[in-house]
């Protein structure tokens, strides 16, 4: 978001640049156009690209459930390239006029093309270190919301609301192409060929300083299930195991008390808040895989205990500041802030209702709605106080 709002302070004053695309096949802005007639424009142009995004993810549903797994990740990485070569080149260029760098074409083209290659190799086709696949992704991201900041006003509002709701829908109804897609890569034990930002947790731990301990919640109604399914037994073990470490819990019949063992190290009933995972797990089937463990993957927190997001969400979280940058910084501090706090409300009802969330509705709406507030209300009573000299 920062780098979009960078970006759109250094270039929108110096390229008037319109874009024709999809967002504006079928209504196309004009400054003469009244109030009413842009909202019904954006309103179309917003329906259309719903409408594309739409059967474009169908078409992607139908591809991985042909496990067509290999096409879907040769044109992810086509796109990629696209993106980062073609719009990042034109963004380069626009950069290069404005702060006037002497560069030839070969050196600036065999240049462009070698950051490209290697952005889709870092993304798709190798292994790479985390922070060169963060950080192409991001670029990516970045490269594709100035695109869309360049759309008219009005089609851009209406668009990042009608995006919100196609979000809400497309994983919350039990025909959404995305909860399709999620269930189906859940069933299979497989992951999803998209463009995926995770945040994977860095521990740097000393062997000499004992074990590591990791921040887990406590454990409520599986225990009590787990209890009286054993009740003829004095005591029950549940195992549950990541890729780092395995996590114990002992209930002992006769005392009522419970140690948990992480990666060898104790936690005692005194300190029950750290002695369960983040989200309990139930044992199910003969090969103790544990559904709700499939499921975290769909939702976006994996058995490696990263946080995923899609990067199309970060794309838009972009989009609504770097419009906001268009306006003015105050506008840019509202919507920044909202849109944290969304993605903060959103992780909580991750955690509530331990199923997959749209990660758009609840930021891009208090976005918005922050956007206008600050444009309407507080920056009017701002330039009033500061204009009669009024401290607060």
């Amino acid at each position: 978001m920062f780098l979009v709002v960078l970006l759109v302070s250094i270039l929108n004053s110096s390229s008037s640049l319109s874009v024709t695309s999809i967002a504006t096949i079928a209504y196309s802005e004009t400054s003469s156009d009244s109030s009413w007639d842009k909202f019904l424009g954006a309103l179309l142009n917003s329906l259309a690209f719903v409408a594309v995004v739409t059967v474009a993810t169908f078409i992607l549903v139908l591809f991985f459930y042909l496990r067509c797994t290999n096409f879907l990740r040769i044109y992810m990485g086509f796109s990629s390239f696209v993106v980062l070569g073609f719009m990042g080149g034109e963004i380069a260029l626009f950069l290069i006029e404005k702060f006037s760098v002497p560069v030839d074409c070969i050196t600036f083209l065999v240049l462009l093309f070698n950051f490209a290659v290697i952005g889709v190799l870092a993304v798709f086709m190798s292994k790479m270190a985390i922070v060169v696949t963060q950080g192409y992704l991001v670029l990516i991201g970045m490269l594709v919301a100035y695109w869309f900041t360049l759309l008219p006003e009005w089609t851009t509002w209406v668009l990042l609301v009608a995006m919100a709701l196609y979000d809400l829908a497309a994983v919350l109804l039990p025909v959404g192409p995305l909860r399709l897609l999620v269930e189906l890569a859940m069933s299979r034990e497989e992951d999803i060929p998209a463009l995926v930002y995770e945040a994977r947790p860095v521990t740097h731990h000393d062997p000499a300083s004992g074990p590591v301990q990791r921040r887990i919640w406590r454990e409520r109604g599986n225990v009590r299930r787990d209890s009286e399914g054993n009740s003829s037994s004095n005591s029950s073990v549940n195992v549950v195991s990541d890729s780092d470490s395995t996590v114990s819990i002992v209930q002992a019949g006769h005392s009522g008390t419970r140690i948990a063992r992480v990666e060898e190290g104790q936690v005692s009933e005194r300190d029950a808040e750290l002695s369960a995972p983040l989200i309990s797990p139930r044992m199910d089937g003969q090969d103790g895989t544990s559904a709700e463990s499939l499921m975290l993957e769909g939702m976006g927190l994996g058995s490696s205990g990263a946080i995923k997001l899609g990067l199309g969400d970060f794309i838009f979280y972009s989009v609504l500041v770097g419009r906001a940058a268009m306006y003015d910084f105050m506008t840019v501090y509202a919507c920044y802030l909202a849109i944290v706090a969304g993605l903060g409300i959103t992780l909580m009802l991750l955690a509530l209702y331990q199923r997959a969330l749209p990660a758009l509705p609840v930021s891009i709406a208090l976005g918005v709605l922050f956007y206008f507030l600050t444009r309407f209300l507080l920056e009017v009573f701002i330039v009033q106080c500061s204009l009669n000299l009024v401290m607060f």
